[in-house]
């Protein structure tokens, strides 16, 4: 079924066309995923997908009450509200009565409090309301997140989980994700691979992490120059054709360049020429000009460069009998380890393991509760930081990289900051621009360019990959490979680990760390598994972080066994409608189950023949929830 269509629609960015008389066409069950460089145009075109923005021209059908679900690429920045209040505001008015409902059934109960609470239980009633509350605390549970909590007290990648459950909540028919796999660790982005997957609507994604798109697209869709160029094949196959395509684009520019200067030195001939000369040769020689001014060129390719310091001593930092925790949990238990100099070491981990606290303790930054900690010499630090602290919103991009220098030396070669900004794609006027108007792939091209202006042998880098385009990333795993000093590297970007380390740290459950030689898939090769990672943090502590902040009736030490609790009136509601709905299922499934077994089933059409198997399984398992549902309930 056809969802949304582009019809020649245009949109520009001052005088830069983003999208010229653009095209598409998604409809129910694609995963497209939708590639261009930073600056593209890409997270205009999602905002265009959604409401939020106009186009300057064109048409855009939508099948009549589209649900839209989007995950866009900023981080939530309401840090006062919490987890269940954001993921609710995807519902609109049954979304703000639910927040209040769950904010007044944990507040102290007093008359007017009570009073409040009927008058939305019988709003929510009419709007069936109970059943998105308890689609959000499914959500909430799966996503491994407190309900309870402040934005502010979470981690970018529980900001990101919370982001997704609001984009989820709404059952969307197409959901619109923009760099869904920014600040998740691994566990996660498996799990959003799987339930992706599973997702029956339409999914339209941007993303830099190539595993990822591997796993996911069945369509690739380009924006490039403004215009839009569907690839029916996988990642690997798109980019086989598209380097043919460049190198077919660039030989055709080559020969009608040639034609033009041809016709320019014709045109210019002398003065008995001009006389005899062919008007309708002139007038063709015109349009190849137009033709020429109006030829968009290819976005050039960032030059990165580390500024090199002077070798360190052989051995970077030795750890001996590292140990190390917070809250009666230990992070890190008996580590020993050596860095020695050009060594490339990945850290894998899931969020909250405490890769971050590791790299303190290696840097210095942090004092081990046990164990010893040895530094070598001449050491000089360049560290990434993936929430982008070190740059200034307010100052230009001029001003965060030069910090009041005209020129800068990069490996013994003085350049202006121009030039040098130049390289990493930023042009002149676009250097006089204010951080907090850039992209989130231009802050990361700007944090880079900041990195590498500064000499360094000890290279520290906390996610530099998110927000990056695939040709940027590329880029910089060739230089990372070819830095000839020391590289810690976190990164939940499989590709970029396998591409660039040359041994990883994987830290497991309690507190044991291990090393292994090669990157990612070397480790699962090794025997490694993304279980060994589970109960680290992740989805797992947050779940351990919800029974600590919620109101709980868990006996203590020294209480006995309360006696069975009496539901809530949500609940007791929930369970008392719940034999009617299985009988329901029962029923149907019964029936379905009839018509699949007749001897001509197989011989009718086969759509519909799909369409009915897919719908016995479909009630299958929702009948096997709602009986795992009632007897949870029941217990």
């Amino acid at each position: 079924m056809r969802l949304i269509h582009f019809n020649q629609v245009s949109a520009a960015y001052g005088a830069q066309p983003l999208l010229d008389k653009a095209d598409l066409q998604i409809t129910t069950g694609e995963r497209i995923c939708l590639i261009g460089r930073n600056g593209a145009g890409k997270s205009t075109l999602m905002k265009i997908a959604a409401g939020m923005l106009l186009p300057d021209e064109g048409d855009i059908w939508k099948k009549q009450g589209l649900r839209i679900g989007m995950l866009s690429q900023d981080l939530p920045v309401a840090a006062d509200k919490s987890v269940y209040s954001v993921i609710a505001g995807g519902l609109a008015e049954t979304g703000e009565l639910l927040d209040r409902w769950h904010t007044l059934s944990h507040a102290v109960t007093e008359t007017h409090h009570m009073a409040e609470l009927e008058r939305i239980q019988e709003k929510l009633e009419k709007l069936d309301g109970w059943s998105f509350q308890q689609k959000i605390e499914q959500i909430t549970e799966r996503l491994g997140l407190n309900p309870d909590v402040t934005i502010a007290s979470l981690s970018g990648g529980e900001k990101r989980r919370v982001e997704l459950g609001r984009a989820l909540i709404n059952e969307p028919e197409l959901l619109l994700l923009d760099e869904p796999t920014n600040h998740m660790d691994i566990l996660t982005i498996n799990w959003l691979e799987k339930q992706l997957s599973a997702f029956r609507g339409a999914l339209l994604f941007i993303t830099h992490d190539r595993a990822f798109l591997r796993a996911l697209a069945t369509r690739i869709v380009e924006l490039d120059r403004g215009h839009l160029t569907n690839w029916e094949c996988n990642y690997n196959t798109y980019l086989e054709r598209k380097a043919h395509q460049l190198a077919v684009e660039e030989a055709q520019n080559a020969e009608f360049d040639k034609k033009l200067a041809k016709e320019e030195v014709w045109i210019r001939q002398g003065i008995k020429a001009r006389r005899t000369r062919n008007e309708g040769r002139v007038r063709a020689l015109q349009a190849l000009r137009a033709e020429r001014a109006e030829r968009r060129q290819l976005q050039g390719k960032a030059k990165l460069l580390i500024e090199n310091k002077e070798h360190s001593g052989k051995r970077v930092a030795e750890l001996s009998d590292i140990c190390h925790g917070y809250d009666g949990r230990m992070l890190i238990d008996q580590f020993d380890f050596c860095l020695m100099r050009g060594d490339k070491v990945g850290l894998i981990g899931s969020n909250g393991s405490g890769k971050s606290t590791l790299l303190k303790i290696i840097l210095g930054d942090l004092s081990p509760q046990q164990g010893q900690v040895q530094h070598g010499t001449k050491l000089k630090v360049a560290y990434f930081d993936q929430m982008r602290a070190q740059l200034d919103l307010e100052k230009t991009v001029i001003d965060n990289v030069a910090e009041g220098r005209e020129r800068i030396t990069v490996n013994g070669k003085e350049r202006h900051i121009i030039s040098y900004l130049g390289d990493f794609l930023f042009p002149a006027e676009r250097a006089q621009t204010p951080v907090k108007a850039l992209s989130g792939g231009e802050r990361n091209r700007l944090l880079l360019a900041r990195l590498f202006s500064k000499p360094a042998n000890l290279l520290v880098m906390d996610e530099p990959t998110n927000d990056l385009d695939v040709e940027t990333l590329e880029l910089l795993e060739n230089l990372l490979v070819e830095f000839s000093g020391t590289l810690l590297l976190v990164s939940h970007d499989r590709d970029f680990l396998d591409n660039v380390v040359s041994s990883v740290l994987v830290l497991e459950a309690e507190g044991k760390i291990t090393e292994y030689v090669g990157g990612f898939s070397d480790w699962l090769r090794q025997g490694g598994s993304l279980q060994l990672l589970e109960g680290t943090s992740g989805v797992n502590s947050s779940k351990e972080k919800k029974s600590k902040n919620k109101p709980t009736t868990e006996k203590k030490d020294n209480e006995s066994v309360p006696a069975k609790k009496k539901l809530s009136y949500k609940l007791q509601r929930e369970l008392d409608a719940l034999p009617d709905e299985i009988e329901k299922l029962e029923i149907e499934i019964e029936q379905l189950k009839v018509i699949t077994s007749a001897a001509d089933f197989y011989a009718q059409d086969q759509q519909k023949v799909q369409q009915t198997l897919q719908r016995l399984s479909d009630l299958t398992a929702e009948l096997d929830k709602k009986i795992e549902r009632w007897t949870e309930l029941a217990d």
